[in-house]
């Protein structure tokens, strides 16, 4: 065997890794406050992030003793809007790029 040439497979599961790893470079930050309430929280992270019911009640509850919690991962332009139409309901919220 060529050392010089890679496995085809092997050469597209990195691509594809690259490719995961750019697209989820950045994360949706949902902060806790003493405004909003849980219920609130839950049905936003359903209507927005398209959470489950499940998934929104322990993303809250996270929120609420971690004090912000990450709701959802991707690519900035997909993060974005998202994060405009929770801020707009008027719970903090911000995108920070994941550090690796």
């Amino acid at each position: 065997m060529n050392p010089h040439f890679q496995n085809t497979d092997t050469r597209e599961k990195q691509e594809t890794d690259l490719l995961t790893n750019t697209a989820a470079s950045y994360q949706l930050i949902v902060w806790n406050d003493d405004v909003n309430t849980f219920d609130w929280v839950i049905e936003t992270l359903v209507e927005v992030c398209g959470h489950t019911k499940e998934q929104a009640e322990q993303c809250a509850l996270l929120i609420h003793t971690q004090g912000k919690y990450a709701v959802k991962n991707g690519d900035y332009n997909d993060l974005k809007p998202q994060c405009d139409a929770i801020s707009e309901r008027g719970i903090c919220v911000s995108i920070e790029s994941i550090v690796t």
